[in-house]
C-alpha cells in the first residue's frame, strides 16, 4: 500500500476515489462472474481514474483474492482491466469477502479519516460497493456511490440496467449517488487551496 499522509489528507479535505474489483473476470462475459454490459461501465472509471490523477485525489483500489477456481491471485481472470491497473502512489486492498472493511488496512484508513468523504465505483453494484457503503454507514463514513461507473449482475427476473437500478436504490439509503459528470464537476468546483495543500504536504509526489 502507498505512504498517504492521512493527518494532511483530512486537513484538506480531499475525497478519496475508491474503486472497486475492477478484475477481468468481471469484463469476459462467459466466465462465471461475467458482466454482459460492463463496457459504459469501465468508460466511466476510467474517466473518474484520469481525473483522480490529475487533480492529485487519492486512489484505492480494492481487489478480490481467494483460494479456489474465482480470484485466484494466480490466475489470468484476476488480474486488473487493461487502463485501470494501480500505479505506484495508489492504494490497493485485497480481501475475500464483499465489503472492503474486511480487510483490516482499509478499516483503519477510513477509520483515520480516509472515510469522511469517500466515492466509490467499480463492480459490482449488489456486492462490493453495497456491502461496502452499508457497513461504512454504520461507522458513520460518508460515501458518494457513482452509479454510471458501475454494473449489476442480472438479478433473478430482471436485466442487468434494471438490476443495477434497484442495487442504486437500495445504496441511496446509505450513501449520496451521483454520476460521474456530476462528481467530476463537483470536484473542479472545489477551493483550488485544499489541492495545493495536500500535494505540498502529502507524501505521493
Amino acid at each position: 500500500m502507498a505512504v498517504i499522509n492521512l493527518q494532511s489528507l483530512k486537513a484538506a479535505s480531499m475525497p478519496l476515489l475508491i474503486l472497486a474489483d475492477l478484475q477481468k473476470e468481471y469484463v469476459c462475459a462467459d466466465r462465471p462472474l461475467g458482466l454482459q454490459n460492463p463496457q459504459a461501465a469501465l468508460v466511466n472509471c476510467r474517466r473518474l481514474l484520469s481525473h483522480a490523477r490529475s487533480m492529485r485525489i487519492p486512489v484505492a483500489f480494492l481487489r478480490w483474492a481467494q483460494r479456489g477456481h474465482l480470484f485466484n491471485p494466480s490466475g489470468l481472470f484476476s488480474g486488473w482491466i487493461d487502463g485501470l491497473t494501480p500505479r505506484g502512489s495508489d492504494m490497493v486492498f485485497e480481501r475475500a469477502w464483499p465489503s472492503a472493511y474486511t480487510s483490516a488496512e482499509f478499516a483503519n484508513c477510513m477509520d483515520e479519516g480516509l472515510g469522511d468523504n469517500a466515492a466509490i465505483a467499480g463492480f459490482t453494484g449488489s456486492l462490493s460497493c453495497l456491502a461496502t457503503v452499508v457497513e461504512g454507514s454504520q461507522r458513520q463514513h460518508r460515501y458518494t456511490f457513482i452509479t454510471d461507473a458501475s454494473q449489476t449482475h442480472a438479478l433473478e427476473g430482471q436485466d442487468e440496467e434494471r438490476s443495477h437500478e434497484i442495487a442504486t436504490s437500495l445504496i441511496s439509503l446509505y450513501a449520496r449517488v451521483e454520476t460521474t459528470e456530476s462528481w467530476i464537476a463537483g470536484q473542479m468546483n472545489k477551493n483550488p487551496a485544499s489541492k495545493l495543500t495536500w500535494e505540498r504536504e502529502n507524501a505521493v509526489r
